[in-house]
C-alpha cells in the first residue's frame, strides 16, 4: 500500500491531463494560438530529439489525439490497478518523450515537471503495486 498515494496521484493527473487535451479545441488544432502544432513548432529547435518533434508535425492533430488517449489510457489502469506495470511503462514512456521534446530547455531543470513525473513513475514500473 505504500504506493498507493503514488499511484493514485499520477493516475488522476494523467486522467486529467488527456481530458484536458481531448476537450481543448484550441490545442487539438494544426496551426493558431494554443495549438499542438505551434507548440512542437516552438520546441522544436530546443528539443534534445528534434526528429520526434519533425515526426508528430508530420501530422500534429493526429499525434495530439494519440498522446492524450495515452495519457487517459495510462491514468484509467492505474486507478484501477489493471496492468499496473505496463501502465506505469507507458506513462513514463510518455513523461520521458514530453521531457525529451517539450520540457528539455527549461531550466533550471526542476522547474519542469516532465522529468519528475518520468521517476515518478519508475517506482510503479518497478514494483506494479
Amino acid at each position: 500500500y505504500a504506493l498507493l498515494p503514488l499511484r493514485l496521484f499520477l493516475g488522476v493527473t494523467f486522467v486529467y491531463a488527456g481530458l484536458d487535451k481531448l476537450t481543448d479545441s484550441a490545442f487539438l488544432s494544426a496551426t493558431g494560438v494554443g495549438s499542438i502544432g505551434e507548440m512542437m513548432r516552438g520546441v522544436r529547435d530546443t528539443s534534445a530529439i528534434p526528429a520526434l518533434v519533425d515526426l508528430a508535425l508530420k501530422s500534429p492533430v493526429g499525434f495530439a489525439v494519440v498522446l492524450a488517449a495515452g495519457e487517459l489510457l495510462v491514468g484509467l489502469a492505474t486507478l484501477a490497478g489493471l496492468l499496473t506495470r505496463l501502465a506505469a511503462a507507458g506513462g513514463a514512456l510518455i513523461a520521458l518523450s514530453l521531457w525529451l521534446t517539450v520540457s528539455w530547455a527549461v531550466t533550471p531543470y526542476y522547474y519542469g515537471n516532465d522529468l519528475v513525473s518520468l521517476v515518478a513513475w519508475l517506482p510503479l514500473v518497478l514494483a506494479g503495486a
